[in-house]
C-alpha cells in the first residue's frame, strides 16, 4: 500500500475524533454551565455562547500560524502537537471546578488546534494528481461527518455515563489519535522555502489571488450552510411532531447530512480528477443551494431528514473541489499557510453559520433560516461560475491552442 495511503487512513481517524472534539460539547454545555453551578438560565445561554464560539474564534486566528509552521518543520510534528493538546486539554475540562477554568480551557483548546490542517497539507502534497481527487474527498469527510455527528454523541454520551465522562472519552480518542499518528505516519519532509516570514510576502508569491479568495469565500458559506440550522432544528423539529422521541429526530436530522456526506464525498472526489474540480463545484453549490428551498416547506420530520441526505449528498462534492483546485493554484512551499487559511474560513463559517441562524429564526421565522441559507449557496454559485468556472475553462482553451499550434 502506498504511504499516502496508510497516511490518509490515519488522518482521517485523527479529524474525524478531532470534529467529534470540537463539537461534542454543543448540547453538553449548558448541562455542564449548570452542573458547575450557574443557575440562571440567561447565564447559562449566555455563558454557554461565549464557551462555545471562543473556541471556533481561536482557531480561525490560529489555524494559519500552525499551518506556517507546518511548511518549516513538517506536517507530522504538528499532526503530534495537536492531537496530544487536545487530548490533555479535552480531558482536563471534564476537571474543571467552575465556569471561568472551563471557558479557560475552551479558549486553550482553540489555541492548540491545527490538526485538520496539517492533515489536509500532509495527504495533498503526498498524493499524485490522479489520485488527489479521491484522496482529499475522503479525508473531507472525516472533519465534517465529525463535527456533525459530535452533538449526538455528545448527548448519547452524557445520558447514560455523565457529563464529565464525555470530556474523558473524547481526550482518549484524541490519545489514541496521537499513538497513531505518532506510529504510522510516515513523512520525509524537505523545507523548499526559508524566506517567507509574513502574511504579506506570503500574499505576493500567491499566483492567483482572486481565484484563492474566492475559493477561501466559498468555504466559509458552505460551513454556513452545514451549521446554520444547527441552532434551530430542535425548535423546528418541535413544531412538525408532538412525538416524545423529539431528541433522537433532531439527532437523525443532524447526522443525516454527515452520514450522507461520507457516502458521497470520495465517489465526488474521483469525479472531480475525471471532469475537473470547477465543474464539480458549481454543479454542487447550486443544487445544494435549491435543496434547501424544500427544506422551509416540510410538513414532516422524515421529510427534513430525507432533505437534509440529500443536502449532505451535494456538500460531500464541495470542500474536496474546494481543497483540490487550492492544492493546484498553490506553490508548494505555501500549502501549509494557504490550507490554514482555507481552514480558518471554515471555523469562521461554523461560529457564523451558528450565530445567523438563530438571528433569522428570531428576527423573521424558523423556515426563512433554510430560505436565506439557499440564497447564499446560489449567489455564491454564480459568483465561482464567473470567477472561477469561466476563468478554468478558458486557460483550459488557452492551453489547448497552445498544444495545438506546437
Amino acid at each position: 500500500m502506498p504511504i499516502w495511503k496508510k497516511n490518509l487512513v490515519v488522518c482521517w481517524f485523527g479529524m474525524f475524533a478531532t470534529g467529534i472534539g470540537m463539537s461534542q460539547i454543543a448540547p453538553v454545555l449548558p448541562l455542564y454551565i449548570r452542573h458547575l453551578g450557574v443557575t440562571h438560565e440567561a447565564a447559562i445561554a449566555q455563558l454557554s455562547g461565549i464557551a462555545f464560539g471562543s473556541t471556533f474564534i481561536l482557531s480561525a486566528i490560529f489555524s494559519p500560524i500552525w499551518g506556517s509552521v507546518a511548511d518549516k518543520f513538517g506536517r507530522k510534528p504538528m499532526l503530534l502537537r495537536a492531537s496530544l493538546g487536545m487530548a490533555v486539554v479535552i480531558g482536563c475540562m471534564g476537571f474543571a471546578p467552575n465556569v471561568a477554568v472551563l471557558i479557560g480551557l475552551r479558549l486553550l483548546q482553540g489555541v492548540i488546534t491545527g490538526y485538520s490542517t496539517a492533515c489536509t497539507t500532509l495527504i495533498a502534497t503526498q498524493t499524485d494528481q490522479e489520485h488527489a481527487g479521491w484522496a482529499l474527498g475522503t479525508l473531507s469527510t472525516a472533519n465534517i461527518a465529525g463535527s456533525l455527528i459530535g452533538p449526538l454523541i455528545g448527548g448519547f454520551l452524557s445520558e447514560h455515563f455523565g457529563l464529565q465522562n464525555v470530556f474523558f472519552m473524547t481526550g482518549s480518542l484524541m490519545m489514541v489519535s496521537f499513538f497513531t499518528t505518532l506510529f504510522f505516519v510516515k513523512e520525509s519532509f524537505k523545507r523548499t522555502d526559508k524566506k517567507v516570514r509574513h502574511a504579506k510576502d506570503i500574499w505576493n508569491q500567491i499566483p492567483e489571488k482572486g481565484l484563492t479568495v474566492t475559493l477561501f469565500v466559498t468555504a466559509f458559506i458552505l460551513t454556513i450552510a452545514l451549521y446554520s440550522v444547527e441552532p434551530v432544528v430542535t425548535v423546528f423539529m418541535g413544531h412538525l411532531t408532538s412525538s416524545s422521541h423529539l431528541a433522537l429526530l433532531s439527532g437523525l436530522a443532524f447526522s443525516a447530512s454527515g452520514l450522507a456526506n461520507i457516502i458521497a464525498a470520495p465517489r465526488l472526489g474521483k469525479l472531480s480528477d475525471r471532469i475537473g474540480a470547477h465543474k464539480v463545484m458549481v454543479m454542487m453549490l447550486f443544487t445544494a443551494g435549491l435543496l434547501f428551498i424544500p427544506q422551509g416547506f416540510v410538513t414532516a420530520p422524515w421529510q427534513l431528514i430525507a432533505l437534509r441526505f440529500l443536502f449532505g449528498l451535494t456538500a460531500g462534492g464541495l470542500m474536496p473541489s474546494v481543497n483540490i483546485m487550492i492544492r493546484k493554484i498553490t506553490p508548494a512551499a505555501l500549502t501549509g499557510r494557504v490550507f490554514g487559511f482555507s481552514m480558518s474560513a471554515m471555523y469562521l463559517g461554523v461560529f457564523g453559520g451558528s450565530v445567523f441562524g438563530g438571528q433569522i429564526a428570531a428576527w423573521l421565522s424558523i423556515r426563512a433560516v433554510f430560505f436565506v441559507t439557499a440564497a447564499l449557496l446560489l449567489m455564491n454559485g454564480l459568483w465561482v461560475y464567473w470567477r472561477v468556472y469561466r476563468q478554468v475553462n478558458a486557460q483550459a482553451i488557452r492551453i489547448q491552442h497552445l498544444n495545438e499550434e506546437r
